[in-house]
């Protein structure tokens, strides 16, 4: 019994280590889901770099690179100082259809999560893909960097419950491929953009957004209910560069040329032909006749001779005769 006793505890002991164990890697996990973050699909509303529900009011010269529209209030004051290189649409149709594509944008943009928390003021600090939010305001002095880590399509959601508000010279730096494009501030009440401040992505206010003197928007300034306020400024509505394909770098060996095989024929050395001289064979001398042979040869000779002679002599009388 006291054997059983001990080995309880142990058991007991094993199964809540087991337990807590996986109370971590949930933890871990859900933790990790935190810098997820969805695009939100603007819908018609895209092609838009200033939105308004209660009218426009500009001073200066100002340039907006995209459409302008304002539904339901639908003047625009100052209008003959904005040059826009987009559409002017007023209030018409095409206004009211991104109008209503604007709130459900807003609603996802708000609807995003889970959330990291984040500081009042952003100034001085560097983030990662994610979904941030802030129960109150966000404010920014100085500069606040995105970092995609490499990632072109890495989105950022950054959430206010009330206000956005950014100081005069603030920065939104942009590093390792982060895109405008691909960030979004949803902002609970109303946003001011801070005089000569750079500011980078969409923003989607409930109220109304004030754009002061000499700021550069890369991005879009979208008002649900309340009116836009600019001031000698530059708003270019930002398009996603295309990510570049990498094709594989295939390394070839290069090729080898081999000389080609000369086939010599064998030399066949030709003896130069001898030309023999034809043998002349000489009569071999004949033998020396006897001297008895010789002598009756010259006897017989002379004889023939005398004989030519006498004839001769006889044919000379006999003409000698007849002439007479």
């Amino acid at each position: 019994m006291t054997f059983s006793m001990f080995k309880r505890p142990r058991a007991v002991g094993a199964t809540a280590l087991c337990g807590l164990f996986v109370l971590g890697l949930l933890l871990t996990l859900v933790s990790g889901a935190a810098a997820a973050a969805s695009s939100v699909p603007l819908g018609t509303a895209d092609s838009f770099a200033v939105l308004a529900g209660a009218g426009i009011t500009n001073t200066g010269p100002t340039t907006v690179n995209g459409d302008l529209g304002t539904y339901p209030t639908t003047t625009v004051v100052g209008a003959a100082s904005i040059t826009v290189t987009g559409a002017n649409h007023g209030g018409d149709a095409v206004t009211q259809g991104a109008k209503t594509d604007l709130t459900t944008a807003y609603n996802t943009a708000a609807g995003e999560g889970p959330t990291s928390p984040i500081a009042a003021d952003l100034g001085g600090q560097t983030l990662k893909p994610g979904v941030y939010n802030s129960g109150s305001s966000i404010g920014l002095t100085g500069s606040l960097t995105l970092d995609a880590g490499g990632d072109p399509s890495a989105v950022f959601v950054l959430q206010a419950g009330s206000s956005l508000t950014t100081a005069s010279a603030s920065t939104v730096n942009l590093i390792n491929g982060a895109q405008s494009c691909n960030v979004f501030w949803q902002v609970g009440s109303s946003a001011t953009l801070g005089t000569g401040s750079t500011f980078r992505g969409t923003i989607l206010a409930l109220t109304s957004i004030t754009v002061t003197t000499g700021v550069t928007v890369d991005g879009r300034v979208l008002a649900r209910n309340g009116a836009v306020t600019l001031d000698t400024d530059t708003i270019t509505r930002p398009s996603c560069a295309t990510p570049v394909a990498t094709t594989p770098t295939t390394t070839t060996a290069p090729a080898t040329t081999t000389a080609p095989t000369t086939t010599t024929a064998p030399t066949t050395t030709t003896a130069p032909a001898t030309t023999t001289a034809p043998t002349t064979t000489a009569p071999a001398p004949s033998a020396p006749k006897p001297v008895r042979h010789v002598k009756a040869a010259a006897a017989k000779k002379t004889a023939k001779a005398a004989a030519a002679k006498r004839s001769s002599v006889r044919t000379a009388r006999t003409n000698a005769g007849f002439t007479g």
